[in-house]
């Protein structure tokens, strides 16, 4: 059950993903670079203006009206949402399970990084703050899901719109369930990734391509502060495991990390 919590969605965003792969392959079989409205009408702005009546602007928002929708758009918006609803019900039932019956679970799927004292693994771990995460990531996805079928209605590239929705929420679900600190880094990053390609979907808007690379690089900077909290950690504990890591906490009172002239509290 937690294995489908968390991979319905990553199953969603990739199955969208190759519907708008197909879609736009449809649109432009030759590959070639498509000559968008939003181009056509600055190109023409001054050689025939009166007939066009727009600028660079006005043609992006005449190219998401006029260009027809991709193929297979609402088999896209159908799969994503039904594969988060249910997700988001059997996550309800982990609530049960793990939050009201105390059946925590740990599901260990496959060594992920093996190199010399650093052995990571991939683990699905399930507690009960985990538990109130998945129903709050899966419950909200679901409803923007659902919300955005009407929403991006008119938009012609849907398909990419609902794989990048359930990327962040397969992204969102391995933070939640991480049961080490580089997997919860792997989750983080999916994040930023997703946030970075939702901000831009509409790519062709200055202002969103800004507030997109905005998000981006504000999101490194998180990860530079967050990859030497883990390089610490490994380095006073010999572990990223969650369990370990909490096991050795009583220890580290009183411990310093001396970095240069500069002596910090190891659990500061």
């Amino acid at each position: 059950m937690i294995e489908a919590i968390v991979f319905l969605p990553l199953i969603g965003a990739i199955l969208a993903g190759l519907i708008a792969l197909a879609g736009a392959h449809g649109r432009n079989p030759s590959g070639d670079t498509v000559d968008h409205h939003g181009d056509h009408g600055h190109a023409h702005a001054t050689t025939a203006h009166d007939d066009h009546g727009h600028g660079d602007d006005h043609g992006q928002d005449d190219h998401h009206v006029s260009e027809p929708p991709a193929a297979g758009s609402r088999a896209a918006e159908l799969i994503t949402t039904a594969l988060l609803i249910a997700s988001a019900a059997l996550s309800w039932m982990a609530l049960v399970d793990v939050g009201f019956m105390h059946h925590d679970a740990r599901i260990a799927l496959f060594s992920w990084i093996s190199s010399g004292d650093l052995q990571v693994g991939w683990s699905l771990r399930v507690d009960t703050l985990t538990a109130v995460m998945l129903v709050v990531v899966t419950t909200v996805s679901s409803l923007v899901h659902f919300y955005s079928i009407g929403y991006m209605d008119e938009d012609p590239n849907r398909p990419r719109f609902f794989g990048y929705l359930s990327l962040f929420t397969f992204a969102m679900l391995m933070l939640v369930t991480s049961d080490n600190l580089v997997q919860l880094f792997f989750g983080w990053e999916g994040v930023g990734l997703a946030s970075y390609l939702l901000i831009g979907f509409w790519y062709r808007k200055p202002s969103a391509n800004a507030a997109a690379i905005k998000a981006f690089v504000v999101n490194r900077v998180g990860d530079f502060g967050f990859s030497l909290g883990i390089f610490a950690v490994f380095m006073l504990v010999g572990s990223t495991d969650f369990d370990t890591i909490f096991a050795a906490a009583p220890g580290l009172t009183g411990k310093t990390i001396h970095f240069l002239a500069w002596d910090v509290n190891a659990l500061t």
